[in-house]
């Protein structure tokens, strides 16, 4: 029992994750309709800025410990990829708007030249980051059971970004815009909202919130340029089962696939696992084909 309890906490760290990543890519796709195939890749630079601010951070305070600079490094994780995301989005993804196979393949695209530029720069070998001494250990709970407390920070991480992300979308003008262009586009537009600005806006902060899973995963490993692949499908498969462009969708999904894996993974096998979760994702859609939370409006129902 105590590996067991061990396997649901692994996969509830990478449930937050997917929550992380899932987060900016259901905004995304339920405002613009454009399936982003890039997103992985933002995971990825996310990864590489948290080890390009540790090695500038180690440059420049050699005495101090090495862990202080993790904190930062999400921060600068989330700026770094959504100002790509918004340069992405002026330039390519809102000329695309209304054509998702067509984003579909110019997106896959983009993720191969970021995939080429990672190497390039960094090398094709994987990197990795120091793991903070304040998270270096584990939290006993009962027998062999513990749980990491890297993991633990990445999952109160990932409940300060939904708590954040949900103060933005229902607190604030801005976010209030975004959901009114959600559910009704032209409407929204009809009465002074610059959908244009929700848009770009709508990007930035979704591609901001894949840097930061990016920043977490450096936690449970080494990363390379292919890292993003990696989650990119567990992702959209978060956001089709938990429902479009609504949050609560993306913690229900992300916990489905999170869990469900690695619990029968513990009962079968590695690949029989992987097979079960897609025949239980393919349950759920027959019959809540939108998802499991879906957006309801006249536009969306047309």
């Amino acid at each position: 029992m105590d590996i067991f309890f061990m396997q649901l906490f692994n996969g509830l760290s990478v449930s937050s994750i997917y929550l992380l990543a899932s987060l900016g890519l259901a905004i995304t796709f339920g405002l613009m309709g454009v399936i982003n195939m890039a997103h992985g890749e933002f995971i990825m630079i996310g990864a590489y800025t948290t080890y390009v601010v540790e090695g500038i951070w180690i440059s420049m305070m050699p005495e101090s410990s090495s862990g202080g600079f993790f904190i930062a490094a999400i921060f600068i994780s989330f700026i770094v990829t959504a100002l790509i995301g918004i340069i992405l989005e002026r330039l390519v993804i809102r000329h695309l708007y209304g054509r998702p196979l067509d984003s579909l393949l110019v997106t896959w695209g983009i993720s191969l030249v970021l995939q080429q530029a990672a190497r390039s720069v960094f090398g094709a070998a994987n990197v990795s980051v120091s793991c903070p001494q304040y998270l270096n250990g584990n939290v006993p709970v009962y027998g062999a059971f513990s749980m990491s407390s890297k993991r633990l920070f990445i999952m109160a991480l990932s409940v300060l970004c939904v708590v954040l992300l949900t103060l933005f979308m229902y607190k604030t003008r801005p976010g209030r815009n975004i959901r009114a262009a959600m559910q009704n586009r032209s409407m929204a537009s009809s009465l002074g909202v610059n959908t244009s600005v929700c848009d770009m806006m709508t990007f930035g902060i979704g591609s901001g919130f894949a840097g930061i899973a990016g920043a977490a995963i450096t936690l449970l490993g080494p990363v390379g340029p292919t890292v993003g692949q990696s989650y990119i499908v567990d992702t959209f498969m978060t956001v089709v089962v938990g429902g479009v462009g609504r949050i609560i969708g993306c913690i229900t999904g992300s916990l489905i696939i999170g869990l469900g894996g690695p619990t029968f993974e513990f009962f079968t096998s590695a690949s029989l696992g992987k097979v079960l979760i897609f025949i239980v994702v393919i349950i759920i859609l027959q019959f809540r084909p939108k998802g499991i939370f879906t957006i309801h409006s006249r536009s969306l129902d047309d």
